[in-house]
Formats: C-alpha cells, structure tokens, sequence
C-alpha cells in the first residue's frame, strides 16, 4: 500500500476548503486518534459513542486509509453486545470502561451505513461476509423499539427500560442506515422484507408526521438531517432547505446549532453541505464549507464551533475548546462527495440504494 501523503488525498482537494497537503494533515490528525485497537473517540483522553466513531471510520475509507477504517469496524464487532447494541460512551475508546450503559437506536444503526461504505470503497467481500452477522444484530435491536407510527424509539436505559420518545435527526439517521442495511442484505442475497417495511414506514412518519417526533425544531440538525437521511426528496428536500436557511445560515461562518445561541459548529456546518450536496446545490455547499476555514486549526484538525457574537470582544472565541475527530471526519466526507468520491457519493446520494420503499399501510407489525 502506498505512503500516507497528498498523493492520497488529491481527490480531497476542493478550492478553498483543503489542499492536498491540508488534506493529508487532517487525515493524520484522525489516524493520531485512533487506538492501536481500532477505537476512535472524540479525541484522546475523551468518549468514543459509536455514531462518531463510524464517521470517522467513513472519513478515513475516504482518504485511502482502509487498513485503519477496517480496524475501526473490526473494534464494533468485538465489543456489541449480546442485544445487538453498543452503549452511548466508552471512556477514551475503552470497551472496558463505558461511561453511559444506554444504547441509542441512532448509534447503534449508524454502523450499518459505515460497513456498506467500506464494501463500496474496498469491494472486500470478506469483510461484508464478517460484518454481516454485526450489522443484522444491530438492526434488530434498533427495530425492536419502532413505533407503530414507524417512528424509532431513542433508546433503551441501563436497565432496559425502552424510551418511546423519538428524535427526528435520530430517525433520519436510521433512516439512512435501513436503506445501507438492505443494500449489504441484497448483495448477500439475503432478502429482509421485514426492513423493506420498517424503512417504508419510518420514511412516512418523517415526512408526512413531525407529530410524531420531539419538538426539537430549534436544533439545526433537525431541520436538514430529514434530508441528508434520503427521507425527504425532491421538492419537498428543497423546499424544507429553503425554509430553514435564513434562520441556521450564518453567512461567512457556517451553521448554527441551536437557535437562537450565537453558535456555528463545523459538525452541522459539514452536515449540512452534504445535504446540499445530496439535493443538487453544490454551489452553496462549497459556500458552506468555505465559510468554516476560520476552525481550521495548526495540525490540521478542527475546532468544533466558534461564539460569533457578545458584549466585549474577548467573548467571541472557540468553543469549546476541543478537536474533535468527527467534526474533521464530517469536512473530509463532504468534501469527498463533492469531489465525486464513488463510495461517498453512493452512500449519501441513495445511488446503490434501495428505493421505493413506501408501504401500502404506514403501521409495522412487532
């Protein structure tokens, strides 16, 4: 295999987001993260959750460092747990030592979408055949906790107690990792119906009934993550942009997390132009990810937000103060499907995705 270097990374090159060189460093700043047993937390001595941590395995599957993504994968199989889960937190990427023993439906789905990518990126059929076993589990779990409205169920506690609340950036995500999950099924031949269903009729609860969800309408990522999640399409994905631009944009600086705190994060910023991106406005994605160079930091990793307004001067500043890896993973994977990366682009554009999912009767059985 090659040397790491800007060789690697030239596909990441995108005209006033990176270099090849900047590219490179970013990636290093990821691997620099990364456990020797495959386990990429936040940032050292920080959590690892699982829904990041696979993005940072995408990020580097994305940059040619499959060797280091295949490590992040094979850290997910060893440590889920017997239900099919994996729990919020693990101190420093510890399985030893997690910190938070609920396990979110989000979190554990979001795995699915990462092994689909690696397959796409490597074409390694060993690998799917490993992960297939993980991957089944851990959508049964999820499943487990759909609602009959076909809304997903944040989560079950400690104690197992399910939480039949449901987050609407949550549910987009599985969403996505549904559609990944029967794309792995269908290339192993291995139909799951049962899925076909669920995914049918958690595409409808997101897009016809925001009743059914927490009103989290503050959050940015609730307002773009219908979209990013291939749930919403078409004029309806367009329509639902336009309606929160004005409000999340924050032109020159990126995206707002929550309203109406004086806050632009580089995670949603990033976010948020792979939704452009998905709904065919590559123009204003690039827009966006220009705009977030100022979190850009010496090593080339990335400041997760930045306090934009306050009475004195000295009251705008980065905050917090932390580099985290999925905020740098979040810029490269935007940035490699604006640069028509083929696993990349598949993944988040639903190409290679099972579609027409829409059931007849929006209820499931279970």
């Amino acid at each position: 295999m090659p040397g790491r270097g800007p060789d690697r990374t030239e596909h990441l090159v995108l005209p006033g987001v990176l270099t090849a060189d900047q590219a490179s460093e970013t990636v290093a700043g990821i691997l620099a993260v990364q456990r020797p047993d495959g386990a990429i937390p936040w940032f050292r001595g920080h959590h690892l959750d699982p829904w990041d941590h696979t993005e940072a395995a995408m990020a580097l599957d994305a940059s040619g460092e499959h060797e280091a993504a295949a490590r992040a994968y094979e850290w997910l199989a060893r440590h889920q747990n017997e239900d099919g889960s994996w729990y919020a937190a693990y101190d420093d990427g510890d399985a030893a030592r997690p910190t938070d023993l609920s396990r979110e439906t989000n979190f554990c789905a979001y795995p699915a979408v990462g092994v689909w990518h690696h397959y796409l990126a490597t074409g390694d059929e060993a690998f799917l055949d490993r992960m297939w076993p993980v991957v089944h589990s851990a959508v049964e779990f999820v499943l487990a906790l759909q609602l009959p409205g076909g809304q997903i169920g944040w989560k079950r506690e400690a104690d197992g107690t399910a939480v039949d609340d449901a987050l609407l950036t949550g549910s987009s995500s599985v969403h996505q990792a549904l559609r990944c999950a029967l794309a792995i099924a269908e290339e192993r031949e291995e139909a799951q119906p049962d899925w076909e269903l669920a995914a049918g009729s958690l595409a409808h609860a997101i897009g016809a009934h925001p009743e059914r969800f927490l009103d989290k309408s503050r959050y940015s990522m609730d307002w773009y993550y219908p979209v990013l999640g291939g749930a919403m399409t078409g004029t309806q994905a367009k329509a639902r942009i336009e309606e929160g631009w004005d409000r999340f944009v924050v032109p020159g600086l990126g995206v707002r997390c929550v309203l109406p705190n004086p806050w632009v994060t580089g995670g949603e910023s990033c976010e948020l132009a792979l939704a452009l991106w998905v709904v065919g406005e590559s123009d204003r994605a690039l827009d966006v990810l220009q705009s977030i160079g100022h979190l850009r930091a010496d090593g080339g990793m990335y400041w997760t937000g930045y306090v934009f307004e306050g009475e004195n001067e000295g009251e705008k500043a980065v905050w917090p103060e932390e580099l985290t890896s999925w905020t740098a993973a979040s810029l490269l994977l935007a940035v490699a499907a604006l640069g028509g990366d083929e696993a990349t682009t598949a993944v988040f554009s639903g190409e290679r995705l099972p579609s027409g999912l829409e059931p007849d009767c929006c209820e499931r059985v279970g």
